[in-house]
């Protein structure tokens, strides 16, 4: 009887291993529409600490303050839960960094998730800023461009380089803003979101208010299923 309790025992455990998903994914709501996204496992200090705010519910109510189409949508900033029209926005932090976790295989293409930063030397993330990149399409002519006068010379390899053309995103942010996640439903809200008229300092004269929350782990299982995601990336 023991025996059998036991091999019951380790049934049960495999099983809810093997429905463990290969990532954690947020949704992110507005006006505009919504999109999943997916975080990476390879920058566990990120991940971590966006998974924590997304679970306390820090993020609903705050808005997508600076918006430039073309290069990203930003949002995190916690006084703009609060914020008044024409308000300025942007400052706004919690009381600690998250350090960078630069990596060779996360770059800045259309779609990505990363994490916004002050000017500090160490390059650390604000702990809840964040933008999603809009981005447009190069050619090998424009990226050899940016590559001399942005990237200090610093090569974009042959396959990101291959993103950039077809699916487009920002390049000379690689390896100084870290990379953290990606949408892989409904970019159609970062294309929305991305075109709305803007005032100064590039905030959005209506606001885009988020809410944002942590898929459960069936639907998260289902997702993955659905778009036969890979261990890393699509």
């Amino acid at each position: 009887m023991k025996s059998i309790l036991t091999f019951l025992l380790l049934f049960v455990t495999l099983g809810v291993f093997a429905a463990r998903p290969k990532h954690d994914y947020i949704r992110v709501k507005t006006a505009k529409g919504e999109c999943v996204i997916m975080l990476y496992n390879q920058t566990p200090k990120h991940h971590d600490n966006f998974l924590k705010l997304a679970k306390e519910g820090f993020y609903n109510g705050t808005l997508f303050h600076r918006v430039i189409k073309d290069f990203m949508i930003q949002g995190g900033d916690p006084n703009s839960k609060t914020a008044k029209a024409g308000q300025a926005l942007g400052d706004g932090d919690l009381d600690y960094k998250v350090d960078a976790e630069f990596r060779d295989s996360l770059f800045h293409k259309k779609g990505v998730l990363a994490a916004a930063r002050d000017n500090n030397p160490e390059k650390g993330s604000s702990a809840s800023q964040f933008y999603i990149v809009h981005g447009k399409l190069w050619t090998d002519e424009t990226l050899d461009n940016v590559q001399l006068t942005r990237m200090n010379g610093r090569q974009i390899p042959a396959w990101q380089r291959e993103f950039y053309k077809t699916i487009g995103g920002t390049p000379h942010l690689d390896q100084n803003y870290t990379v953290y996640g990606e949408v892989i439903k409904g970019l159609e809200m970062v294309d929305a979101i991305a075109v709305v008229t803007t005032a100064a300092g590039d905030r959005p004269m209506e606001d885009v208010k988020m809410e944002v929350s942590v898929l459960k782990r069936r639907e998260a299982r289902k997702l993955e299923k659905a778009l036969k995601l890979k261990d890393n990336t699509l």
